[in-house]
């Protein structure tokens, strides 16, 4: 598999008035196409900070970022907004969906700022949320739907661009252990099934055990960047 993203040396130092926080120090890691990495640490070891420089939602203070073998320094922000949009997907624990809008019009959302034909759009967003086993709450409000059920949404909201690369920060972190597990099990299938890579920031241990890799984080530092040995995988029943 190719490298999709490497980092080198990456460093983030916010600066509040005169007060410099190290949050990310001398940072290098390389996750290849279709590996499905969680990424681990205390509150404020760097884990989100991490992410939301992956995700090309904030800019590195020094080092190199490099994606597909680019330098991300040499796109301007027109193509990184168009990187963001294409090539990536975002899971938030909090959700984030419009409350009075329906499943399908939620799941819509990214294609309105892409170049996808908008004749195309409702079956993308259909086929997206089929892809999560929700087809039965197609037409629902959003505000009707369990926590679990909202969360499948947001998963679904960030495939339907076929992204390469899906970043999922705490997706469980809302939801009791049981829609938790089917929502993991979903990310897990998105990656074992249709080849995306996954980037997951989580504090809970069981979660992590179903990426195949765990880089922990502290201080801001990679602690351990290990292989998972018995990694959990859904069921088969689920994963049909």
């Amino acid at each position: 598999m190719s490298i999709i993203i490497e980092t080198k040396n990456l460093w983030k130092v916010y600066d509040n008035e005169g007060v410099k926080t190290e949050a990310l120090r001398g940072v290098s890691i390389e996750i290849k196409k279709g590996e499905f990495v969680a990424v681990m640490g205390a509150s404020g070891s760097g884990k989100s900070t991490l992410l939301q420089i992956l995700g090309l939602l904030d800019d590195h203070t020094d080092g190199s970022y490099f994606l597909d073998g680019k330098n991300v320094n040499d796109y301007n922000q027109q193509e990184i907004a168009k990187l963001r949009n294409k090539k990536m997907g975002f899971v938030f624990q909090a959700f984030n969906l419009l409350p009075r809008a329906t499943v399908l019009e939620n799941v819509k959302l990214p294609l309105l700022y892409s170049d996808v034909p908008e004749k195309e759009w409702d079956k993308l967003a259909r086929d997206a949320v089929v892809a999560v086993n929700l087809e039965h709450r197609m037409d629902q409000e959003a505000t009707r739907l369990s926590g679990g059920e909202k969360q499948r949404v947001a998963i679904a909201r960030a495939l339907v661009t076929n992204p390469e690369v899906i970043f999922a920060d705490e997706p469980t972190g809302n939801l009791d252990s049981k829609s938790g597990q089917a929502v993991i099990e979903i990310i897990q299938k998105l990656n074992r099934e249709m080849g995306h890579t996954i980037i997951l920031i989580t504090h809970e241990t069981y979660t992590s055990e179903y990426a195949e890799r765990i880089i922990r984080l502290k201080d801001g530092c990679i602690e351990c960047d290990d292989q998972v040995k018995n990694r959990r995988l859904c069921c088969e029943a689920f994963i049909k």
